[in-house]
């Protein structure tokens, strides 16, 4: 049976998968007696980048990889460096007594295979299309490319000097940044994800101001990613509310009433599952109905877009997120409102 979805309750059944392990940055060999030094970046786009890596790695999610200093690169490290006791100053400068060289070297090979090529195909603009398909692909593998080494297409041209990225196949290796990939391959539809038990007491809070979503325990900053938190016209609803549960690789059910009005109606589309699709591979169902945390079938706009009143995310940070928290935990939406109010109030 199928998982539907249209920005309320999780409906249907499939086969459990198992949760997807995300390898950490692993510590730099030690040098050996003799050994030539190996060449450390210095560039300012393999400085960054090597921090951008290291974050996303620590799960302080900089958005996307694109070797720029930017607002979320400074944000993760802000939330790293609070994490780990360090002066909280979100300045890149102060990223240099980090353990970056964790990550070497900056950038690896990939080889693009047959089994990518079978996970492209069209993808159509209107949800009345979408609908006929069985499932949404990846419109190119430029697009597999940089949702499974979570960065910029541009990002990528530059540092593949020389290489049509439009034009790729089965066989040609491509630079990309040494980062534990998205496997797109290994997230399977599971229509409800099992509770752990030992994360019920974990809180998700969400800064619609700063564009962040920060995981805690206790006192204990757990991760932070970058977040597109609702729209002008459709904010993310503020307040406390619980999580009522989690699939993976669900369906769409397209309704322009709920998206524009909130209001449910006849006339509707089931989009199939995929990274393509318009929620992309998870859905996060809050107590609130028609609101939600999922990932997003653009990883571009994050924290640059508007969504319709829930809480958007990458999806390699939204797979992340569903291996940290469990059924029943607890989401603070906070927009910051009662905060200028208190401040106003006393007359600061």
């Amino acid at each position: 049976m199928k998982t539907f979805l249209w920005l309320f309750p999780l409906l249907g059944a499939t086969a459990f998968a198992q949760p997807v392990e995300w390898p950490s940055a692993q510590p730099a060999p030690e040098a050996v007696p003799g050994e030539v030094a190996r060449a450390e970046p210095v560039g300012e786009r393999e400085v960054t980048a090597r921090l951008q890596i290291f974050l996303d790695q620590q799960q302080f999610g900089p958005g996307k990889i694109d070797g720029r200093p930017g607002e979320f690169t400074a944000k993760a490290l802000a939330r790293y460096q609070l994490a780990h006791g360090l002066p909280v100053t979100g300045n890149l400068e102060d990223a240099a007594g980090l353990p970056l060289d964790s990550v070497y070297p900056v950038y690896t090979f990939y080889t693009i295979t047959p089994e990518d090529e079978q996970r492209v195909g069209r993808v159509p603009s209107k949800p009345e299309e979408q609908a006929k398909l069985k499932k949404m692909p990846y419109p190119s593998l430029l697009k597999f490319l940089e949702e499974r080494f979570h960065c910029d297409p541009n990002f990528l041209r530059a540092i593949n000097p020389g290489l049509d990225l439009d034009r790729l196949t089965a066989g040609i290796e491509v630079r990309v940044p040494n980062v534990a990939p998205f496997k797109i391959e290994e997230v399977r539809a599971v229509a409800k994800v099992p509770k752990v038990p030992e994360f019920k007491n974990r809180v998700i809070h969400v800064d619609t101001r700063e564009r962040m979503l920060e995981l805690r325990e206790g006192e204990r900053l757990i991760a932070a990613f970058p977040i597109t938190p609702g729209s002008s016209r459709l904010p993310a609803p503020a307040g406390t509310w619980r999580i009522l549960g989690i699939a993976t690789m669900p369906w769409f059910r397209h309704d322009e009433g709920v998206l524009n009005h909130g209001v449910r109606t006849s006339n509707f589309f089931n989009i199939p599952a995929g990274p393509s699709n318009p929620v992309g591979v998870v859905w996060i169902g809050l107590n609130k109905p028609g609101i939600g945390i999922h990932g997003t079938n653009n990883p571009q706009t994050i924290g640059r877009a508007g969504s319709h009143g829930c809480i958007r995310l990458a999806n390699w940070d939204a797979i992340r997120l569903v291996n940290l928290i469990t059924e029943g935990m607890t989401v603070v939406i906070d927009n910051g409102i009662a905060e200028e109010r208190t401040v106003a109030s006393s007359g600061r």
